[in-house]
């Protein structure tokens, strides 16, 4: 498996990336998956709001917003190339204070999230928002960064 995570930005955040590796590696294990690969690219809010805007439509930043190469559910079964999910460094620092959780818990949380979505996960309705993010929170706890160990 092969994750790049690109900082865009001038905040520094290489321990985290550190960590937030571990976390999708583990994520990935748990779902079965080896050989995939894909790019967590951590912007300004910015940047992520012209993304939003232009891409979806709608006119304000978002925390995490993800790209799927395999829509169409045609892909090459030795090696998964998934896309690439681009991250707010302003919405991880003011979320994570707001949800008054660590820096690390929140990037971890939305690139599981992202990762998620690249698989094909959704939360348009209640009962896959439920799967989703039931399955967001395992992987965080197996990582050690549960809620509860914030």
């Amino acid at each position: 498996m092969k994750i790049g995570i690109f900082n865009e930005t001038d905040v520094d955040l290489e321990k985290e990336i550190k960590e937030v590796k571990k976390v999708l590696k583990l994520g990935l294990k748990k779902l079965g998956l080896k050989d995939v690969e894909f790019n967590v690219i951590l912007a300004s809010g910015d940047y992520v709001h012209e993304l939003n805007k232009t891409y979806r439509g709608i006119d304000r930043e978002t925390d995490v917003i993800s790209f799927a190469l395999e829509d169409d559910k045609t892909f090459n079964p030795k090696k998964r190339v998934l896309g690439d999910i681009y991250i707010s460094v302003s919405k991880i620092y003011s979320q994570a204070e707001s949800y008054g959780h660590s820096v690390l818990r929140e990037f971890a949380f939305l690139s599981v999230h992202g990762m998620l979505h690249l698989l094909g996960y959704d939360h348009m309705n209640k009962s896959d928002e439920e799967k989703m993010f039931a399955l967001q929170e395992e992987i965080l706890d197996l990582a050690g960064i549960g809620r509860s160990d914030c």
